[in-house]
């Protein structure tokens, strides 16, 4: 599906209400009143859609001062995780080039959130991971202060070793499968040799016992997965220090088809995929390449200012004026 129309008609306000409605969160708003009409005391989003053989239907309200209220079929869901878990939405935007520029942890986020959309039954291992860490970082700050002993801290330091290993080969697991998909597109998209490397070693609990000194002095747990990072390259060049604008639009946008193949083998059904002013950056026989792997792939909404702007014939067109869609 095209969405064209002037800039500032509300192409990108139609996106973030498809992954607000199937995911429970907007991609670029952190707080609910930002999402709602100025003027408005609250805001309203209702999805009905088919997700293989059976029918769907969401709805999604936002006030200004309470909790959001997320219903699935009619259902009103305690946590939005199980609306994630029914619907799976991937989405492109110009402020995910954090992914590639941005500091580390948004890296670990993006690979975490990535394993809990391609290993469903190990999605809680980054939090259970986080809450050991907390936990084991709580104890060398109370042996700092003399408030604990020695031994009080053996039982987090062997669970968030445990952990951390678990969480390295799920990290590992999920590069292996977008590595190849990833150089793929990237050079369809013009970025040659470009790769995905994950970079860090668990820490076992003979590492940790090593660093216990430096680790008190800091309060903090200074090895492990929390601290590793994924390393996005092409041709050899770090793509965060190294690589232009284009080139990082590119490898974020490739990561997204990646991972939109993958969850189309794995679970046998294609993600809806939002790529939001993807095109002003790739020249006419990037957009034909680009073009060509949507036909192939995923349900997709693609957002430009001009008709003419994506080649081929999309399955729909649908021109967006302020307050008008048609």
């Amino acid at each position: 599906m095209l969405l064209h129309g002037p800039n500032g008609a509300g192409k990108t306000n139609l996106l973030e209400a498809l992954h607000v409605g199937t995911q429970g969160f907007s991609p670029r708003a952190r707080r609910d009143a930002q999402m709602i009409r100025f003027g408005a005391d609250a805001g309203r989003i209702t999805l009905a859609g088919t997700r293989g053989d059976g029918a769907f239907e969401t709805d999604v309200v936002l006030t200004r001062r309470e909790s959001r209220r997320v219903a699935l079929n009619g259902d009103r869901l305690v946590s939005v995780e199980r609306l994630r878990q029914e619907l799976t939405t991937l989405v492109f935007t110009p402020d995910r080039l954090a992914v590639v520029k941005g500091a580390p942890a948004t890296r670990r986020a993006y690979l975490d959130r990535a394993a809990g959309r391609l290993f469903p039954a190990r999605a809680h291992l980054p939090a259970d991971y986080s809450t050991a860490v907390g936990q084991r970082n709580a104890a060398l700050r109370r042996l700092r202060m003399s408030q604990s002993t020695r031994e009080a801290l053996v039982p987090w330091t062997e669970r968030t070793a445990t952990l951390g290993a678990e969480l390295v080969e799920l990290r590992i697991d999920v590069v292996a499968l977008l590595e190849e998909a990833f150089t793929g597109a990237a050079g369809g998209l013009g970025l040659e040799s470009a790769s995905v490397v994950y970079e860090g070693e668990p820490a076992t609990v003979a590492d940790l016992d090593a660093r216990l000194d430096a680790d008190l002095d800091r309060g903090v747990t200074g090895a492990g997965p929390h601290l590793h990072d994924l390393r996005i390259e092409a041709g050899g060049r770090d793509l965060r220090v190294f690589g232009s604008q284009g080139e990082q639009r590119v490898a974020v946008l490739s990561l997204v088809m990646s991972e939109a193949g993958a969850l189309r083998e794995r679970r046998g059904m294609s993600p809806l995929v939002l790529l939001d002013d993807v095109l002003s950056e790739l020249d006419g026989e990037r957009r034909a390449a680009l073009a060509a792997m949507i036909s192939r792939g995923a349900q997709t909404v693609v957002t430009a200012t001009a008709a003419a702007a994506l080649p081929g014939d999309p399955a729909q067109s649908l021109s967006v004026m302020p307050g008008l869609v048609r």
